[in-house]
């Protein structure tokens, strides 16, 4: 909500002892200028840019968005850029508190702003994948008549989690996930400035690079780490965060694949490939240094089931189901027993046929529904099971499949946009080859045999 008198306090308190506040929330940037990463959002003229006021002109307002993406990539962090930027009234609001109630009370305020002062009000909603359908119901008018303008930020995709009329009123903007570049530059930045540590402890390049990947490109992870660290090897009396401090701070061994130096990221890359090359023995090995290395085993068995959908397929349809299998087991046994799992899926998955078809058929159909290849469901596909439905013509000329002696109806199912597109195409390795041959029946069948 708006600041109250405890608010304001607060603030003031932060401003005379910035140690008051966590580093993370010290760091925050001023200006969109100082945010890291995202820059495909801060380009000028970007929708963020003109929230701010920055060539906001002209007969076109600034536009509510949606801020989707990974905790700790800046959703709150560019609300509070705006807030701080732009000369609009700026009202937060947490959609695990908050309520039909507050979001009308702020409507409300702002309507009146608008009309007695004429003072635009930007309202950020903070996790609105948690509103009901009729909480968010209760934003539309809002935004459709822009007495306010809507920042929302969700970790959920929108496409499930918010409403089709809000998503419609809003711009979706994605954010990305920050590379190893853009923390390390913010823990530098956090080292060094007089809001952050000002200088009081180093960071060895070693610690720096375990921290790198304790964040795994979560900024406020990050910064909890380091000020955590920070404050331990201060209390030692120590100049710098030696990787033990940081080991024993954050409970949480370093990654050391070997002496050359390979990075955590690059060996669970080498495990996949070398699957994806049906090489078993070097898969193992990588499987090995991982294991070594103390790497968490859910991960690991997080990449066997991604590569068993990505790399094997319906090649071989078992491969899935023993990934998932691995994945269920190493979550109960835990290490040292793991290994004996994993070594089990790694082997099965390595020396299984192998099919990227079904990635390549998802992917295919995903960029044509990007691109705007959609339409409407045919008319004959629809639901009829309302009242009212069949003066719309929906569900009507419908053949059900189970009626006819091949069990396969002839009848379009696709938009008309699409009618034509094939997306499977299937190998005739392994398992998949018996796909390879109801695909080809199903769609002669259906009368989209190729010409």
């Amino acid at each position: 909500m708006e600041p109250d008198l405890f608010t304001a306090a607060a603030e003031e308190r932060q401003e005379k002892d910035p140690t008051a506040s966590p580093l993370a929330v010290r760091m925050r940037p001023r200006t969109l200028d100082e945010v890291v990463g995202q820059q495909h959002l801060l380009k000028p003229g970007s929708p963020l840019r003109r929230l701010v006021g920055e060539g906001a002109g002209g007969p076109a307002g600034p536009s509510s968005v949606i801020l989707w993406g990974p905790p700790g990539t800046g959703k709150t962090t560019l609300a509070y850029v705006v807030s701080k930027a732009t000369n609009k009234r700026f009202v937060e609001l947490s959609a695990i508190t908050a309520g039909v109630k507050e979001v009308r009370a702020v409507i409300d305020g702002a309507r009146r702003a608008t009309g007695g002062f004429g003072k635009e009000t930007v309202l950020f909603l903070d996790e609105i994948h948690r509103f009901s359908k009729a909480q968010q119901d209760s934003l539309l008018p809002a935004v459709e008549n822009r007495w306010v303008t809507l920042i929302a930020a969700t970790t959920e995709n929108p496409y499930f989690s918010v409403i089709s009329p809000l998503l419609s009123r809003s711009l979706l903007l994605t954010l990305e996930p920050l590379t190893d570049d853009d923390v390390r530059g913010l823990i530098q930045r956090a080292l060094t400035d007089e809001r952050g540590l000002d200088n009081a402890v180093a960071l060895p390049d070693d610690t720096a690079s375990h921290l790198l990947r304790i964040a795994g490109g979560d900024a406020r992870r990050a910064l909890t780490a380091l000020e955590a660290a920070a404050g331990a090897a201060l209390d030692k009396g120590e100049p710098e965060i030696g990787l033990k401090t940081l080991e024993e701070t954050v409970d949480r061994a370093a990654v050391k694949y070997d002496r050359d130096g390979d990075q955590h990221y690059d060996v669970a890359s080498a495990l996949i490939k070398s699957i994806r090359g049906s090489d078993v023995d070097a898969a193992l090995h990588y499987l090995a240094r991982m294991i070594e290395a103390g790497e968490d085993p859910r991960f690991i068995a997080r990449r066997l089931m991604i590569s068993a959908s990505e790399d094997i397929g319906l090649a071989d349809p078992n491969a899935l189901p023993t990934a998932v299998a691995a994945a269920q087991a190493v979550a109960l046994i835990g290490f040292p027993e793991a290994a004996l799992t994993l070594s089990h899926a790694t082997i099965a998955l390595a020396l299984a046929p192998k099919s990227n078809a079904a990635t390549t058929a998802i992917g295919a159909a995903m960029e044509d529904v990007r691109k705007g290849l959609a339409g409407p469901v045919p008319p004959h596909l629809r639901d009829g099971h309302y009242k009212g439905a069949a003066e719309l013509g929906h569900a009507q000329g419908y053949v059900y499949p189970h009626d006819l002696p091949e069990g396969i109806a002839a009848q379009q199912y696709a938009p008309d946009a699409l009618r034509d597109r094939e997306y499977y195409e299937p190998t005739r390795h392994g398992g998949e080859a018996r796909y390879a041959d109801a695909v080809e029946w199903t769609r002669k069948h259906l009368g989209r045999r190729r010409s």
